[in-house]
């Protein structure tokens, strides 16, 4: 239990700090010793209200051009994740989760350093939409999203604000969907519910951090830290 108390800790302290990546953490954390599909819902029930606080507290800088289309495209590839994690043998799935965290980890970590610029489109937008909802729908991965809400957002709130009203689309969706496929069970929620206070404890410390501290800094460490988790996973399981 004590990893499961420290991966809840360290990941809704970076949702507090940087508004996303606390699902790569938290799972980065946990998925060398314990499967996906055990994860994935436990994370979906301390990640939900998170996103009700982030949204509320930045509701102000809400752009409905920006969450509104993102969330229809990530309900749609939600329900290809969903079906996969039931489907999948969770080996390949950690393989696949690896690469995806290195290649996120990477695009993030260059767009940083003004090394990558891709040109926003109709077509970009598309497809970061539905790949979005297939890794949220495996795993809870908004990491995608974070790279395109990012480049159209002009501030750290409005990030915030819009990314997290993504979430909570999909969260709930994802939420029905777990029900309906039988993922959930009731060890899973009895440990979310232990989990709770710690998750409440993380997020605050960030958002109170986020004040205070060099933001872009600590959101670089973080994609280091999870691009070399990602490799350490997908040699693990080969």
């Amino acid at each position: 239990m004590m990893i499961w108390i420290i991966a809840t800790l360290i990941a809704f302290y970076i949702k507090g700090l940087c508004g996303f990546a606390n699902t790569l953490v938290f799972t980065s954390i946990l998925a060398f010793g314990t499967t996906n599909i055990n994860i994935s819902p436990v994370e979906l029930i301390l990640g939900y209200p998170t996103n009700l606080i982030l949204t509320w507290k930045n509701r102000n800088k809400l752009n409905k051009a920006i969450f509104i289309p993102l969330s229809i495209l990530v309900l749609i590839g939600s329900i290809i994740g969903a079906v996969l994690l039931k489907k999948v043998n969770p080996g390949y799935i950690k393989i696949v989760f690896g690469i995806i965290v290195v290649l996120i980890g990477t695009e993030i970590l260059l767009r940083e350093f003004n090394k990558l610029q891709l040109k926003e489109s109709k077509i970009f937008l598309g497809v970061i939409g539905v790949l979005s909802g297939v890794l949220c729908g495996l795993f809870g991965v908004g990491a995608l999203l974070a790279a395109y809400i990012g480049r159209v957002s002009n501030n750290s709130e409005e990030f915030k604000a819009n990314i997290s009203a993504v979430f909570i689309v999909e969260n709930s969706f994802r939420i029905i969907l777990y029900i309906v496929l039988g993922i959930f069970t009731l060890s899973g929620i009895k440990q979310a519910i232990i989990l709770f206070p710690f998750m409440l404890i993380g997020l605050f410390l960030g958002i109170k951090s986020s004040k205070i501290l060099n933001e872009k800094t600590v959101k670089i460490l973080v994609i280091v830290l999870l691009i070399i988790s990602g490799v350490m996973m997908v040699v693990n399981n080969i």
